[in-house]
């Protein structure tokens, strides 16, 4: 009896202490990080009404900032993403979002000094906020950085990669606004070469349309052998592609489209193993075909249209049971046409043409390409 008393006791007394301490707060927001992100909200306007550069237009905003609001623990709005124990703002992703103004270097948003990822895609917004960056300087833990399909122009400063060297993702791809004065995004030489040589942990870098014209080649050597994604699509590089580019190994998507002045030849050995996608179309390329693009047993698709290519088409890539797209049109090329690409199953797309090509086509390709014709046929006649 005297021992069940006891342990009543504990348990009363026990009962009593953690009743007097106060539950966890179920608002992490902390007011100052709150305060500034309803500030940035005020120096901003949501409009739909423009369009991206590939013509399409957002019809509502993917995260509505008016819903932002004081009554509401800032952890809990949408597009914001706060750390469960110290309710700082980690992350934003604000893409899609119709946000229209001007991003100046005192933009309260910068005052968020623990954000990992911050995504501001395809907007509407512009300023030269790469140019002056001592405002992104805080970002010293940014690992994820997306400002892609924007207005923002000017030149990228080289003072931004000696701070965020802990990135994993940039994309700056498709920004400049374009009325009475076209103005763009650019690398000069040596900002791109601090990148290249700061970034060690970078997974992901994006810069299509970003005028890398002053940007040599040679920096490519230095870039993180961590890259699996590489897109410079219309970036006007010029000179000659270094091919231990190619060689990176944990490439998995290189895009080179679109840089006419951009020659080089592909490697004959020592291909990134795992690549999945090669764009070089519309570029300066040279000489054959290699025997060894038939050790790309991961590639999905091939686009060397375009390039100032020579010879005959090695007859290895009947053995890439992953291809569905393969262009090679435009690229002068002449011989037999090997056979074997046309086992391929799971192709769906093949561009051979305005080449000099040569050789028999296979049966059973005719009857799809009759079955096609006439499912179209049936399809527009409906139509009609």
């Amino acid at each position: 009896m005297g021992s069940l008393c006891l342990v009543l006791m504990v348990l009363q007394l026990s009962w009593s202490l953690s009743s007097s301490v106060p539950p966890p707060s179920s608002h992490l927001c902390l007011p100052h990080q709150r305060d500034a992100l309803l500030h940035f909200k005020t120096t901003i306007s949501v409009d739909c009404d423009f369009y991206h550069d590939d013509g399409y237009r957002d019809p509502y905003p993917r995260i509505d900032i008016e819903s932002w609001n004081k009554s509401i623990d800032c952890c809990s709005w949408k597009g914001v993403k706060c750390n469960n124990v110290t309710g700082h703002v980690i992350g934003m992703d604000l893409s899609h979002s119709c946000l229209v103004g001007s991003l100046f270097a005192n933009n309260s948003l910068f005052q968020l000094h623990n954000l990992q990822w911050l995504d501001l895609s395809s907007n509407n917004l512009r300023g030269s906020l790469l140019e002056n960056t001592s405002s992104l300087f805080h970002f010293h833990g940014l690992r994820r950085l997306n400002l892609a399909d924007n207005g923002f122009d000017g030149i990228i400063s080289s003072k931004l990669f000696s701070q965020l060297v802990s990135l994993t993702h940039l994309n700056l791809s498709y920004n400049g606004f374009f009325d009475d004065n076209e103005s763009y995004l650019r690398f000069d030489g040596h900002g791109f070469d601090m990148l290249a040589r700061n970034l060690t942990k970078l997974r992901n870098l994006v810069l299509d349309t970003v005028d890398m014209s002053d940007v040599a080649l040679t920096s490519l050597l230095n870039l993180s052998s961590s890259l699996e994604h590489l897109s410079f699509s219309w970036c006007q590089l010029h000179g000659e592609f270094p091919t231990q580019a190619f060689q990176l190994p944990n490439l998995k998507v290189l895009d080179l489209s679109g840089n006419e002045n951009l020659a080089g030849y592909l490697p004959n050995t020592n291909w990134s193993s795992g690549l999945e996608l090669l764009d070089l179309s519309e570029c300066g390329f040279k000489g054959s075909i290699p025997a060894s693009c038939g050790n790309l047993t991961q590639i999905i698709s091939v686009g060397l249209e375009g390039n100032s290519l020579e010879g005959q088409i090695p007859d290895v890539f009947g053995n890439l049971r992953k291809l569905t797209s393969l262009s090679f049109s435009s690229c002068n090329l002449s011989g037999p046409l090997p056979i074997t690409i046309f086992n391929l199953t799971k192709i769906t797309h093949l561009d051979l043409s305005y080449n000099h090509l040569e050789g028999p086509f296979p049966n059973h390709w005719w009857s799809t390409i009759l079955a096609v014709y006439s499912a179209i046929s049936s399809t527009v006649g409906a139509q009609l």
